[in-house]
């Protein structure tokens, strides 16, 4: 009897002090099983795709130049034969509204296929994951090799990893820069060190931002950094193509003798997922596709590959994980049913802005012409009195070569009556040079009287002289013409 009470007195006070739970769950290494198949094709041929671009395309000569160069010193952007200059940044505006309604779309039709594919951070991962596959071995071969203690096949191994990733990293590195500065001259100064202190710290930035963020950081970029996947939800619907796993086909999932025929699935109460967990050891963000759609999911596509391979190896219709909609896996929709509806509302909306961008943006590439003019008043003497009673005021005009040949401008004035250049009416600019001028515009005494003081609207005309590169084109531009009181 005594026992009783102490005992309650004992439980009462264990659950008073409640139970301590940790919130904090360490990061656990995942080891991506390598897979080959349709969609892991596609994402390597996308891999060749981007890399040769991007390292192959600072190389490209043009009018002996780099094709492409950006040049912040001398404010030009070299893009094949097009010359931009800072005041041509509405370009840029338009290339990323481009993207971004590219994006929109393509996730309202097929989900993540930029993330799966093409975006940056998948495609070093995928690279810097061949090489430590190359080096450390398959997937039970590096896990092994992670738990073994240090002896000098580890170290050695581990070593060439570090080595190969570092050089990776570094190369890719210089040829970002090389976008920036032209990049013979930057491999000539590599063979002496002899880079400037802005092409050191963006070799070894960019450098160690690859080699940390593909060879260490990994999902952990497109889980907590990218915010792409916090907000793909919105751009989802139910007739949207996602990695889908058929749960009316996979359960109740399990193992079976590999001789049991597809008929007898029924009674021997298995569905066609025989839980080998394969598609979470290929998964680069190591979810369980079978939970459902997560956020973590980047699209790669690799688990419909490997489960392919098991459906192939079981004599088991292929399917079992693919790309399909909420829509056609609830209503059992077959791939021409849920393909008619790919053409939706939103996607049509998508698709007709997407194409209105593209055909302004070529239109306006197309009709720009091949100089720019900024014109800005002289602030120190707005207006002033000159010989014969005439007013004067003084501009400075920019004038911005787009082309890569010289050219020769005239300078006209027109919106007041008499109204003259005094001086030097011409300039010659050189190859995609961009030249200040000085300007000065007088009125006759009789037009300042009528037009009264204040700031009257006036206009440049600047006209680029006929030549070998091209007949003559004149472009327009607003100002105003002060008269003192």
């Amino acid at each position: 009897m005594s026992e009783t009470p102490a005992t309650a007195s004992g439980a009462a006070s264990s659950d008073a002090a409640g139970e301590i739970v940790s919130l904090y769950a360490a990061h656990q290494k995942i080891y991506a099983r390598a897979v080959s198949g349709w969609f892991s094709a596609w994402r390597w041929a996308l891999v060749w795709g981007t890399q040769i671009l991007f390292y192959g395309l600072p190389w490209l000569q043009w009018n002996d130049r780099q094709a492409v160069l950006f040049d912040l010193g001398a404010r030009r952007f070299y893009i094949g034969g097009l010359v931009l200059h800072p005041q041509d940044f509405i370009y840029l505006t338009g290339l990323l509204i481009v993207s971004a309604y590219g994006l929109f779309l393509f996730t309202a039709v097929a989900g993540r296929l930029w993330c799966g594919y093409a975006c940056p951070q998948t495609v070093y991962t995928e690279i810097f994951m061949w090489f430590e596959n190359r080096i450390e071995g398959d997937r039970a071969k590096r896990m092994k090799l992670d738990a073994a203690p240090w002896n000098g096949e580890k170290l050695l191994r581990k070593g060439s990893k570090q080595f190969v990733w570092l050089a990776f990293g570094l190369w890719t590195g210089f040829t970002f820069v090389g976008y920036f500065t032209p990049i013979r001259t930057l491999a000539a100064e590599a063979a002496t060190l002899g880079f400037g202190p802005w092409e050191w710290f963006w070799i070894l930035f960019y450098g160690f931002a690859t080699y940390g963020n593909a060879g260490y950081m990994r999902e952990q970029v497109c889980k907590y950094m990218c915010p792409y996947a916090r907000f793909q939800s919105a751009m989802f619907d139910h007739d949207t193509m996602i990695i889908s796993y058929d749960t009316a086909r996979g359960e109740p999932r399990g193992s079976r003798p590999r001789s049991a025929p597809h008929a007898s699935l029924a009674q021997l109460g298995k569905g066609e997922c025989i839980d080998c967990s394969l598609c979470v050891q290929v998964c680069p963000t190591g979810i369980d596709i079978r939970k459902g759609l997560q956020y973590e999911c980047i699209g790669c596509a690799a688990c419909i590959d490997v489960c392919d391979s098991v459906m192939d190896k079981m004599s088991y219709p292929r399917g079992l994980i693919r790309y399909a909609t909420q829509n056609g896996i609830n209503k059992g929709w077959d791939k021409a049913q849920m393909l008619r509806r790919v053409l939706r509302p939103r996607v049509l909306v998508y698709t007709a802005i997407l194409i209105i961008i593209l055909a302004a943006f070529g239109a306006s590439l197309m009709l720009r012409t091949p100089f720019r003019v900024d014109v800005v008043r002289d602030r120190g003497a707005l207006a002033r009195l000159v010989e014969d009673g005439r007013i004067e005021n003084v501009y400075r005009l920019q004038v911005m070569n787009g082309t890569e040949a010289p050219q020769r401008f005239r300078i006209e004035v027109d919106g007041l009556k008499g109204a003259i250049i005094a001086g030097k009416s011409s300039v010659e600019v050189g190859s995609t040079e961009s030249r200040w001028v000085p300007v000065s515009v007088q009125v006759p005494p009789e037009t300042a009287g009528a037009l009264g003081a204040g700031a009257h609207p006036m206009r440049f005309n600047i006209t680029r002289l006929p030549d070998d590169s091209g007949g003559e084109i004149t472009v327009h531009e607003k100002s105003t013409f002060v008269v003192p009181r």
